[in-house]
């Protein structure tokens, strides 16, 4: 049960980290070499101005589903590390 817990706890944050840092590589790309504004919605560079768009707007069933999955692997590890061995 330890392990599922850990598991649980730390890979929703890896996976969430994960696709962060790929859509901030293609924002950045948008900004610093194509010089356009990113389209947070479309997911796409364009020529024109746009508004931002919170994460957890865009996708709440990724972001609040990892932070569940989360908090459900840390209640796991206490479970695990609470009842004692066989």
């Amino acid at each position: 049960m330890l392990r599922i817990g850990l598991l649980l706890l730390v890979l929703p944050i890896l996976v969430l980290m994960g696709v962060y840092f790929l859509e901030l590589g293609d924002v950045r790309e948008c900004l610093l070499v194509q010089h356009g504004h990113w389209d947070y919605r479309g997911g796409i560079c364009r020529d024109t101005p746009q508004p931002f768009v919170p994460w957890v707007e865009r996708s709440p069933w990724m972001v609040n589903g990892g932070m569940l999955l989360s908090v459900a692997g840390m209640a796991l590890c206490m479970v695990g590390l609470y009842v004692k061995r066989r």
